[in-house]
């Protein structure tokens, strides 16, 4: 099958050709007005959306030497993310499958963040996968297709939220987390011992203590303090995430006696992350699967991949397909 994937959950306009011999383009557009707020503008999102998605997707076509008519589905993020942005993309979508006369397949943006392992090897089940990114950190245990269940997810801030709202706290620059993850590499990660919390039970997370422990770390020390420290201080940030992060995931899979584990999401491009995770595979004895860097953050590709495999199954979507916020909205 040949698929068109289309992705604008956020803050990047993205789109994809997935073929049986693999991805032929994976097209990013991303948005840098947003860096002088500090976080993403949802109206300016949704603006830059407009003014890119036909360029981007038309590059992504070119680039993988197929044209619109040799597409069997085009795969969109249907949600979660921000409600603008999603709308531009699905509405994008909506026209070239219904004047083109070709099927439409709604992608849950989480999910794909999953499937985006399956891009450039074949799928296996079952597996536990722990996705991080900016808006979501949940592990699930999947036995087929489709089919999983939501072992654990934060109760507040999601683990890239946390290192940008950090970083935000200690002075970088937006997006901040794969800074903190370059600064904590020439760090050492016991220099002060941050908060962990929830680290001894269950599969859950939250992540908001930490960052207001931070701050207080900050008005306590003072900017010289920090400025002079920047590095362990990142170290020390990162290895309070990635610690709870890794010791649930291998919980999980000790629970759930799986012999094959996933990472996904853009917070699996961190190093000290990957590290843990590794540590976790050889001692468990199990596989380990990551995503290549390009298919960590949001990207067309994993939504492409996603989509494809729903078509497979034959679930498409009509007309009526609507955008949700939030995975409990839907």
């Amino acid at each position: 099958m040949n698929i068109l994937g289309i992705e604008s959950s956020c803050d990047d306009t993205a789109a994809a050709v997935l073929t049986p011999e693999g991805v032929q383009s994976n097209i990013i557009s991303s948005q840098l007005v947003h860096e002088a707020y500090g976080g993403i503008v949802p109206e300016l999102a949704s603006r830059a959306h407009h003014k890119t998605i036909s360029r981007t997707v038309q590059q992504a076509l070119d680039q993988a030497d197929r044209s619109l008519s040799q597409m069997d589905a085009i795969a969109v993020t249907q949600g979660p993310g921000l409600m603008g942005s999603l709308l531009v993309g699905l509405s994008f979508a909506k026209g070239l499958a219904l004047a083109n006369g070709i099927p439409l397949v709604g992608v849950n943006h989480i999910d794909a963040h999953m499937y985006a392992n399956f891009v450039s090897q074949p799928p296996v089940y079952p597996f536990v996968c722990l996705t991080v990114s900016g808006g979501h950190t949940r592990l699930v245990h999947a036995e087929a297709p489709f089919s999983y269940k939501v072992l654990g997810r934060t109760r507040d801030d999601a683990a890239g939220e946390a290192f940008d709202k950090i970083g935000k706290i200690l002075g970088l620059s937006y997006p901040a987390g794969p800074e903190i993850d370059r600064l904590a590499q020439g760090g050492d990660p016991s220099f002060h011992d941050f908060p962990k919390a929830m680290l001894g039970e269950g599969l859950e997370f939250s992540f908001s203590g930490l960052k207001t422990s931070v701050l207080y770390y900050v008005q306590e020390k003072g900017k010289a303090f920090v400025e002079a420290n920047m590095e362990n201080i990142c170290a020390s940030v990162s290895e309070a995430i990635t610690s709870v992060l890794a010791v649930k995931l291998r919980r999980a899979v000790k629970e759930t006696g799986v012999e094959v584990m996933l990472l996904a999401g853009g917070v699996s491009a961190n190093s000290m992350l990957r590290n843990k995770v590794e540590k976790v595979s050889r001692d468990l004895g199990v596989e380990l699967r990551v995503p290549p860097i390009e298919y960590c953050t949001d990207n067309a590709a994993m939504i492409a991949i996603t989509g494809k495999l729903k078509a497979m199954r034959g679930e498409y979507d009509g007309p009526d397909l609507k955008p949700f916020a939030r995975l409990e909205s839907r």
